[in-house]
């Protein structure tokens, strides 16, 4: 995949995470300067943590201004429009799987262009879609969506892994749209349908 197109991804992917950022952060009643904070953190996090591991550094979030001021603009503008983005809850769910799927290609392709192999790469894919939203709860005090029973890192990890694995076998590039689409219609069927993460025996759903 060429560079210009993982940028494209990036960015695209940064933009529809720091959304539900600055979402959450409206609907925790904080102030501009937070709805900034976690539409950023929302939307840079998970690329700043890859960038370290595969010792990709300063992180490409600190070196293009791009990649700062595309979530600082989405924040805001949530932020300043959020009556009407408040009501396209619906649109917000499938615009979070887009970016969920874009992330995770997008992170295990830089991954194994790092040199790590497929497997690595595919759970630095993961990290590179959950990181930055596992953040986002966290500094929300809501508890991270991995970490609830709806399927989020699972469709991130499978569609990771087929990114991964493209780009080791030099498949042509429309088998990566495939890999966004694998993680994107995984992460949506288990919203329609009430798809849901095993509990331990005898343990009550409630």
């Amino acid at each position: 995949m060429s560079t210009t197109w993982l940028l494209v991804l990036d960015l695209v992917g940064i933009a529809v995470f720091a959304s539900t950022g600055a979402l959450v952060a409206v609907r925790k009643e904080l102030d501009v300067f937070g709805a900034l904070v976690l539409g950023m953190i929302t939307g840079l996090g998970g690329g700043v943590l890859r960038d370290l591991l595969i010792g990709a550094v300063p992180p490409a979030a600190l070196v293009d201004s791009r990649y700062l001021v595309v979530p600082a603009v989405t924040a805001a503008v949530v932020f300043w429009f959020h009556p009407t983005v408040g009501r396209m809850e619906k649109q917000i769910e499938v615009l979070d799987a887009v970016g969920l799927g874009i992330f995770c290609v997008a992170g295990a392709v830089k991954a194994h262009e790092a040199g790590l192999d497929v497997f690595a790469a595919a759970v630095l894919g993961l990290l590179t879609a959950i990181g930055g939203g596992m953040m986002r709860d966290v500094l929300a005090a809501r508890v991270p969506v991995i970490f609830r029973e709806e399927l989020y890192a699972t469709p991130a990890f499978a569609g990771a892994l087929l990114a991964a694995i493209v780009h080791d076998q030099g498949w042509p590039v429309g088998w990566y749209a495939a890999a966004v689409g694998v993680a994107v219609v995984w992460r949506l069927l288990a919203l329609t349908r009430g798809w849901v993460a095993p509990l331990p025996p005898g343990t009550d759903r409630g």
